[in-house]
């Protein structure tokens, strides 16, 4: 029996949108500018309670236009590019490490569990007084975010590569830089990556939490600003260049597993 005969009949609209995936988030965009206009219209708050999706606009561009935007959006996005770069190194290098000795890893745990039980927001402040205001606070600070979850997935992926592969490359007297390039590195890539998304929107957390507690540039400084003159289409601005940020640099990791993965069967996820 054939068994297209069994699958749903689909409209030609859904079937261009399957096709085009990017099409999904643009409408999800526009629902949510409609429900806000709606909802602004029926409460009619004032607009330091909640402004009008046009008012958020004129705003944007007029920040745009003076330079405040890009000033400010290209410094929060060299903390977290900064970020993401030396926690993601460093959770790898000893994310290896511990993966090949065992009580290493069972000596660290504890403080590793410990160190992350307590949140970012708690200790940020202290970031802020040891090592002062500057860039180098707040990229360890994203750097500390972004490290635990990154440090899990390379565990998990070096641990998950089969035995009997690694007893094949010991046959053929690979070294531990071959073993680790053409088996280990390729077979925990795909949990790897994984790691690698949660820690590129994490990264983003970390960045402006550190520019919240205490900066004077970076989207957080113009939450900060918008928040203290009541300019709540300001905050919105800066929030939405959060949320792009974010969403940018999901995609290019989910770009690059594409590339990575091309040899696997890839699913959207």
């Amino acid at each position: 029996m054939d068994k297209t005969l069994n699958r749903p009949v689909q409209s030609p609209a859904w079937q261009f949108v399957s096709r085009h995936s990017w099409i999904m988030p643009i409408l999800s965009f526009l629902l949510f500018i409609g429900i806000w206009q709606l909802l602004y219209s029926i409460l009619k708050l004032p607009a330091f309670i909640l402004p009008s999706p046009a008012l958020v606009w004129a705003k944007f561009v007029e920040v745009l236009n003076n330079g405040m935007w890009w000033r400010n959006l290209s410094y929060t996005l060299l903390e977290l590019s900064l970020g993401l770069l030396i926690g993601t190194v460093a959770a790898s290098a000893l994310g290896y490490i511990l993966s090949k000795t065992v009580y290493l890893e069972k000596l660290l745990s504890p403080f590793l569990v410990g160190s992350q039980s307590v949140p970012v927001v708690a200790i940020a402040p202290l970031i802020i007084i040891w090592f002062g205001p500057g860039l180098f606070s707040k990229v360890l600070i994203c750097a500390l975010t972004v490290f635990f979850p990154v440090l899990v997935n390379v565990l998990v992926g070096m641990r998950q590569v089969s035995q009997d592969l690694r007893e094949l490359m010991s046959s053929f007297r690979a070294t531990g830089w071959q073993t680790l390039r053409y088996l280990e590195f390729p077979a925990a890539l795909p949990v790897l990556l994984g790691g690698l998304r949660v820690g590129a929107t994490l990264s983003v957390i970390g960045a402006i939490v550190g520019e919240l507690v205490g900066s004077d540039r970076g989207l957080g400084y113009l939450i900060n600003l918008g928040r203290g003159q009541y300019d709540t289409a300001l905050v919105f601005v800066a929030v939405f260049s959060l949320i792009f940020l974010a969403a940018s640099l999901y995609a290019l990791v989910l770009f690059l597993e594409r590339r990575a993965l091309k040899w696997q069967t890839w699913r959207d996820f």
